[in-house]
């Protein structure tokens, strides 16, 4: 059976939303603690647990750490970046680490790529391809690689109490070798998590031309298209996809499959034809899991979005037990 996720967020905060999403087929949450942490996320468990017992479940908890993952800072207020204009740096709350390695022609990709701007002087860029700038949205270099710790001092604190919460599962983003998820392993054995699954996610050309030591290390593989998308030209990312896919077969190691699978209903009560086939194919390539992120986090149908990725799966399913 292939598991289905959503992602715990203000849309559905109220017991009795997560209560109908379980309802339609839910089988997991996962929790992103780049906003937020274990402790400061109380309420949203407490949700879920109040709609698992009116239900009779137990949903899967995962928990998706910052890891070495580059974001930008707070910012007082959205920043709207318009196409054409030209952007002080200073005015972007970026990392050390990313104003360092900036100079003038390196493109600086926001937001898992929706916005786009290219550096002009060492204190300005040029806005490629606009839009509005939320704080803590995700930071990519093209043809850059920034090397940071595989664990934050905010991760080791959420592994610390990830038992006490009920954690099923950790996400280690950016994965980029063995050693981080050995350190990760190592983090949680520590904290008494030894029964906690360990989610790779391959989001970055390294931990894709590494996936074989990987396949060694993690319990699942995800196929985290937001960032790996921005790490390869886009009309490659299906192939690699499916290579991706094809080495978990292989391995007979489970594999996720998450990103935009129905972006469309963030603000559209019915999905596009093209999500209903990708989710569609992610199933008859053996994917173990499937996941929704700001569709169920920040959209405007996070109910509706579950019932269609599940009925799109049992469909899915139902056409492998037929031929």
């Amino acid at each position: 059976m292939t598991e289905i996720y959503g992602t715990l967020g203000p849309a559905c905060a109220r017991p009795g939303t997560l209560e109908q999403m379980l309802r339609r087929g839910m089988t997991g949450v996962r929790l992103n603690l780049s906003h937020v942490s274990l402790r400061e996320a109380a309420g949203l468990l407490e949700a879920l647990s109040a709609a698992a017992a009116s239900c009779g479940v137990r949903p899967r908890l995962l928990i998706d750490m910052q890891g070495p993952e580059l974001r930008v800072g707070a910012l007082p207020e959205p920043l709207p970046l318009k196409e054409g204009e030209r952007v002080a740096l200073a005015s972007l709350p970026l990392p050390g680490a990313v104003r360092a390695a900036l100079a003038p022609g390196q493109e600086l990709l926001l937001d898992d790529g929706k916005l786009l701007l290219i550096c002009e002087t060492a204190d300005a860029a040029r806005v490629l391809r606009g839009g509005v700038l939320k704080s803590r949205k995700s930071v990519a270099l093209p043809g850059k690689e920034i090397r940071l710790p595989a664990l934050t001092e905010s991760d080791r604190a959420n592994i610390a109490a990830a038992k006490a919460c009920g954690v099923t599962g950790v996400m280690q983003p950016f994965v980029r070798c063995r050693e981080d998820l050995r350190e990760l392993r190592a983090a949680l054995a520590a904290a008494g998590g030894e029964g906690i699954r360990l989610f790779a996610k391959i989001e970055n050309r390294e931990g894709a031309e590494r996936l074989p030591e990987l396949l060694e290390e993690a319990d699942e593989i995800v196929i985290a298209r937001g960032d790996l998308g921005n790490a390869v030209p886009l009309w490659e990312l299906p192939a690699l996809q499916k290579r991706i896919a094809a080495a978990c077969r292989a391995a007979g190691k489970p594999f996720m499959v998450v990103t935009q699978m129905l972006a469309s209903m963030e603000h559209s009560p019915v999905p596009t034809r093209a999500e209903v086939s990708d989710i569609f194919n992610a199933v008859l390539d053996g994917a173990s899991s499937v996941m929704v992120t700001g569709e169920t986090a920040a959209g405007e149908y996070p109910v509706e979005t579950i019932g269609y990725l599940a009925r799109t799966v049992c469909e899915a399913e139902r056409f492998l037990r037929d031929n």
